[in-house]
């Protein structure tokens, strides 16, 4: 596909024994096109609702630094696509040239998501989201549908209700032949209470459905369809502009975490939720924060199932204490300091024992916050966890490394990484380098040939193909790919 000498990542490439997929490129969308084929598709609802959100981070840029200050609003990402290679901003915009490129870049194959598509199933309002999503996914469909032996574009996927998930999924599936959803996650809703009291700050006062726990709705449908249809759902939220990443000047302060920090709130939300254990064929990936965040996760849930499990929540129940003995041992060793604090108050009975509230649970019908997920030993968590979530990793991040030690991790697991290039956005100024970047994971000792295969290889097969065992017939990978799947199935 591509001519000349041969770059480093080819180099690599012809030092592999596997293919390398890219399970996580970018591609741009350049504006004359995107929006006449949104009109053609969607007419100017889904032109309107492209831009609104493209609108929204504009309008922050184009503000002044004071006005930013005064409304607390978020400094976006300037300058955010690179320039200097011009070659290389060409090839985020052109699939023909990204096709003719992809063996220069040392990739087989790569899975690509929009850019300022990413914000299009956030819409608030239902009709416009819905009918943005549906003419989005109906061009990409075309678009890169001639090239479909090396790379394959994610469809955008509604998730403000189960019903609106479930009829785009059957539509990019079944009518479209998509093979790869990015779900929206961290769906805003309005407070009930303040929509109630004041409706006029209903809007300004909302929170976060990661639709997995605590949600509105329930979403089980969903992970069914998906079973279904052979779809193993993608994350791709970030948090910019949310909480503690809000600043109006520095834009590196919002953007570091922010990938991480919306993953681990929608993985940890469906975790708890139990859907790995409702639905363990159901494989999820969230993409682009990294496996440090996940390996974080994994320790903490199993530490606080063990104190928190609801045997082990008896050693902090509050019926459990011997108020006698507590009583006793504080009069003889409180002195001065608990001196009449011990004798019921003039006209009553009580004392400060008996006014201690730290038997209030909060009026929770289930204690175990765990139910959900039926854990009845630490493993059960490794096994819900391990197996059913996997992450997507850019090359230039070393605590990829983490993901493949086993000794680290609880229980001898080993994370489950997809290498993502990130290729079109600004941390990549030149795509000739991402495999190199990976790779050197491998030069540095800190991960094994064969480790670098699943990171680049095994994992997105496995990923993807489980769920729907023709998603790489027909790619340059098939032969590999049902290799892969075949001894997996033995």
């Amino acid at each position: 596909m591509s001519s000349g000498s041969k770059s480093e990542a080819q180099r690599i490439r012809a030092s592999l024994k596997h293919p390398v997929i890219d399970a996580d490129g970018h591609w741009l969308e350049f504006g004359p096109i995107i929006l006449e084929q949104l009109e053609k598709f969607g007419g100017s609802r889904a032109v309107e609702g492209f831009r609104s959100f493209n609108g929204r981070v504009s309008k922050r840029l184009t503000a002044s630094e004071e006005e930013r200050k005064s409304k607390r609003r978020a400094q976006e990402a300037f300058w955010a696509l690179p320039t200097k290679n011009t070659r290389d901003r060409a090839t985020e915009i052109l699939p023909r040239l990204l096709y003719e490129r992809l063996d220069e870049f040392g990739m087989d194959f790569s899975v690509l998501y929009p850019t300022a598509g990413l914000g299009v199933p956030f819409h608030p309002d239902d009709e416009t989201r819905r009918v943005t999503c549906r003419a989005f996914n109906r061009f990409i469909a075309e678009f890169f549908a001639e090239f479909s032996d090396c790379m394959t574009p994610a469809a955008v996927i509604p998730m403000h209700t189960p019903q609106e998930a479930c009829a785009e999924l059957e539509y990019v599936v079944k009518e479209l032949g998509l093979k790869v959803v990015m779900m929206a996650s961290m769906v805003r809703r309005q407070i009930p209470a303040v929509a109630a009291r004041t409706p006029d700050a209903a809007r300004l006062a909302t929170w976060f459905d990661m639709i997995g726990l605590d949600s509105e709705y329930n979403y089980d449908p969903v992970w069914a369809k998906c079973v279904e249809l052979g779809i193993s759902p993608t994350f791709h939220s970030g948090s910019r502009g949310v909480g503690l990443r809000n600043s109006p000047t520095n834009f590196v302060y919002n953007h570091i975490g922010h990938f991480a920090a919306a993953s681990e709130a929608v993985c940890k939300a469906i975790f708890l939720g139990g859907v790995t254990r409702r639905f363990p064929q159901l494989k999820m990936a969230f993409l682009e924060g990294g496996v440090g965040w996940a390996c974080a996760l994994y320790c903490d849930l199993i530490g606080h199932w063990k104190k928190r499990n609801r045997e082990a929540l008896e050693d902090t129940n509050p019926a459990n204490l011997n108020r006698e003995m507590l009583t006793q041992l504080m009069r003889q060793y409180g002195g001065k300091w608990i001196a009449g604090k011990l004798e019921p108050k003039a006209g009553g009975v009580e004392t400060i024992l008996e006014r201690d509230q730290s038997g209030a649970t909060g009026g929770i019908r289930e204690l175990d916050d765990f139910a959900a997920c039926r854990i009845k030993r630490a493993e059960d968590i490794r096994d819900l966890f391990v197996n059913n979530f996997y992450f997507g990793c850019e090359a230039d991040d070393p605590l990829n490394a983490y993901a493949f030690n086993r000794k680290a991790n609880p229980y001898g697991a080993k994370l489950n990484v997809l290498f993502g290039s990130d290729i079109g956005h600004f941390d990549v100024p030149d795509m000739k380098e991402v495999v190199p970047e990976a790779y050197e994971l491998v030069e540095d000792g800190l991960i094994t040939d064969d480790d670098f295969r699943d990171f680049m290889f095994v994992n997105p097969v496995r990923f993807w193909g489980e769920a729907n065992p023709n998603f790489f017939k027909g790619t340059r990978v098939e032969k590999e790919a049902a290799a892969v799947l075949s001894r997996d199935r033995v």
